[in-house]
């Protein structure tokens, strides 16, 4: 029977919020007055407000005395009052309106003293969502300096806190034990969809139950704790990004899994090739070569050194190897809020490895008609090299199931 993780983990804290809101403007290039963000995950990571993007826009001002004001429609308005961190909620009363609200924005810009002020955005205005449209933030406070600034405020995202790495434990104990459910109910003449089902809603029933009334997912990329196919079963699975096709398990599959967990806004990635059935030599070839790569990719993580040089080390053995036909994608990205942020393990990332960054290393191999060959793990850059932050078996034997 597979054994529940411990609920080790709590949620981020008003104050390291508040902190982050505070030192954010110390992460920018230029000097700016004030910030207006619209990206939901930045919004999240300032103030904890968690809510789907649609049409009506949400911005999140911050001050450089790390005042937050939440700019939101009315329908939100007690939610963000409720749940958010901001000193302040503000509202308008509906898009379009009869005055747009990004003209009302401004408004509310112009009231705090910045309508010619310095202004650092990750947009320049709300981007187009659901059908939203409207004018600039440039054009609508058109005396202010309008400068994007998400790179800079990506990389303060990608330092992982103390609390963050923990949250971040979590998820990967429930999306292990996800997967060790998606595993043990793998089996010839099941179906994809239904093995899938059972497991997400064991393992998320299991999660709530032992992290308690107080849990929260808070995440827009996953709901519980989740384990699934995506749809990369048997030839399918030579397709990296493939979708749920309702496949039934048949002798001779190649598997390939995805499990992760949303806890407190937090998520972590674990995937695995499997076979359904003992491997033939052409599996437990390119099952090795994949292993091997992954291996490569571990070794090469040292803080100082840059992303771009993860990625060449694993390039190096495709070359030597002669398995470039086989080769898809880079080695992996930073995770954390978002399931996929950066710093990239790719060639043209030329931005230093730092401790405190949690990434996946995903290097795989794709062979048409036999299937797709991917292990993914999440590492934290440590001051010495990396932590693996997933504990799953990644042999042979291990991810061979009855066939």
């Amino acid at each position: 029977m597979t054994a529940q993780p411990r609920q080790t983990a709590q949620p981020i804290s008003r104050e390291e919020r508040a902190t982050r809101a505070k030192t954010a403007f110390g992460h920018l290039e230029s000097p700016q007055d004030a910030l207006v963000l619209f990206d939901d995950q930045f919004i999240f990571y300032y103030c904890g407000f968690a809510f789907f993007p649609i049409e009506r826009p949400v911005a999140l001002v911050i001050t450089r005395e790390g005042e937050r004001i939440l700019f939101v429609p009315r329908l939100e308005r007690e939610h963000a009052q409720q749940v958010s961190e901001a000193e302040r909620v503000a509202d308008y009363p509906e898009f379009p309106g009869q005055r747009h609200p990004l003209r009302q924005l401004a408004d509310l810009l112009t009231e705090l003293g910045l309508e010619k002020a310095s202004i650092g955005v990750d947009h320049d205005g709300y981007p187009p969502v659901m059908g939203y449209d409207g004018p600039a933030l440039s054009e609508a406070l058109p005396g202010a300096t309008v400068s994007r600034v998400s790179r800079a405020l990506d990389h303060q995202m990608a330092l992982k806190s103390p609390a963050e790495v923990e949250l971040i434990r979590e998820s990967a104990r429930w999306g292990a034990y996800a997967h060790h459910l998606l595993q043990d109910y793998t089996r010839v003449g099941e179906n994809e969809t239904e093995v899938e089902a059972r497991a997400t809603k064991e393992a998320t029933a299991a999660m709530i139950a032992a992290l308690g009334d107080t849990y929260r997912g808070q995440n827009r990329w996953m709901s519980g704790a989740v384990a699934l196919y995506r749809g990369q079963i048997g030839v399918h699975s030579a397709l990296p990004h493939a979708m749920t096709t309702g496949a039934t398990f048949q002798h001779g599959d190649t598997l390939v899994t995805g499990a992760g967990a949303a806890v407190w806004g937090y998520i972590s990635e674990l995937e695995r090739t499997m076979f359904v059935g003992e491997a033939s030599g052409e599996q437990q070839r390119f099952f090795q070569h994949m292993l091997n790569l992954q291996d490569i990719a571990f070794e090469a993580f040292k803080p100082g050194l840059t992303c771009a040089h993860v990625d060449e080390a694993v390039r190096a053995y495709y070359e030597r190897e002669q398995l470039w036909d086989h080769w898809r994608h880079h080695v992996g990205h930073s995770l954390g809020q978002r399931i996929h942020e950066s710093p990239f393990l790719d060639i043209g990332d030329s931005r230093p490895l730092e401790p405190g960054m949690v990434l996946s290393v995903e290097p795989g191999l794709y062979v048409p008609g036999l299937g797709g060959f991917r292990h993914s793990d999440t590492i934290l850059i440590t001051a010495s090299g990396m932590e693996l932050l997933t504990d799953y078996p990644r042999d042979l034997d291990s991810l061979t199931l009855p066939g």
